[in-house]
Order: structure tokens, then C-alpha cells, then sequence
């Protein structure tokens, strides 16, 4: 066998069906279409889920309940560890600043989790912080604002 001798294996490709070319090619007068009717019919297609002009089931069922799916928001997700390398002491990471850093890649909700080390003191005004982050972040002396928070604060 030579490097280039490709070539399909055995029986991988069939001739193209010739239709309605007469009596004796095996194929003629309805042409594998069966008699008469609509699908006999040039362009007679029916859509998918046509039960021949009954209400077809997907009509019949009730549609009910509501999806928020195409209204949901994921948040962006970073981790302390990038934001370590990327700030310096005293700086606000807020999205736009993360933006220009390069640490995300549009303004949107922000969600901060605790992976990695951390130990400067930054403000943080994001969407939502973990509850390990935030724990970080104050030891760190930094301090957390979250942006649109309405929820009332539970006292301890």
C-alpha cells in the first residue's frame, strides 16, 4: 500500500437511487412513492407532528407553569487568588475595574469565591460574595458592599 492510495473501504459507497425513468428500470411510473395521495404529490411534505388534521398532540396538551430560564443571570464567577495578583493594596474591585484588568469579560453580575490565598485590603463592591470570601476579605481588613442587596441582614 502506497501513502497515497486512499480510497473508501469496500461498500461504503452505494450508487444514487435513480427514479422514475421507466417501466423497466424498476424504479418508474410511481416511483417507490406508492399510488396516489399526498405524500405521491410533488411537494407533499407535512410538518413534523401533522396528524393528518387532527389537532395534533402538541395543541391538545395544556401549557401551564412559567420558565425563567431565558431571564436568568449567571454571574460572572472569580476567585480571590486572581484577584491577589491582579490589585494592589487599597484599590476598590468593582466590575468596571475588573474589566480593564482583563479579569472578566463584560459588565455584568459579579460573584466572588474564596479559592486561593488573599490577604490585601481591598474594598469590594460586587453582586455576591461566598460566605468563605467574605470571611477571607475581612480578615484581610478589607470590607464588602453588595451591589442591589435588598435583603435584610439577619442579626446575631
Amino acid at each position: 500500500m502506497h501513502d497515497f492510495d486512499l480510497h473508501a473501504p469496500e461498500g461504503s459507497n452505494r450508487r444514487k437511487r435513480i427514479l422514475g425513468r421507466g417501466q423497466g428500470s424498476g424504479r418508474g411510473t410511481t416511483s417507490g412513492k406508492g399510488n396516489k395521495g399526498q405524500k405521491a404529490r410533488s411537494g407533499g411534505k407535512t410538518y413534523v407532528g401533522f396528524e393528518g388534521g387532527q389537532m395534533p398532540l402538541y395543541r391538545r396538551l395544556a401549557q401551564r407553569g412559567f420558565s425563567n430560564y431565558p431571564f436568568k443571570k449567571d454571574p460572572q464567577i472569580i476567585n480571590l487568588g486572581e484577584i491577589e495578583t491582579h490589585y494592589e493594596a487599597l484599590e476598590t474591585v468593582n466590575p468596571e475595574t475588573l474589566l480593564k484588568k482583563g479579569l472578566i469579560k463584560k459588565t455584568a453580575p459579579v460573584k466572588v469565591l474564596g479559592e486561593g490565598t488573599f490577604t490585601k485590603n481591598l474594598t469590594f463592591a460586587v453582586s455576591a460574595v461566598s460566605a468563605s470570601a467574605r470571611e477571607k476579605i475581612e480578615k484581610a481588613g478589607g470590607s464588602v458592599s453588595i451591589k442591589g442587596d435588598k435583603t435584610p441582614k439577619k442579626q446575631e
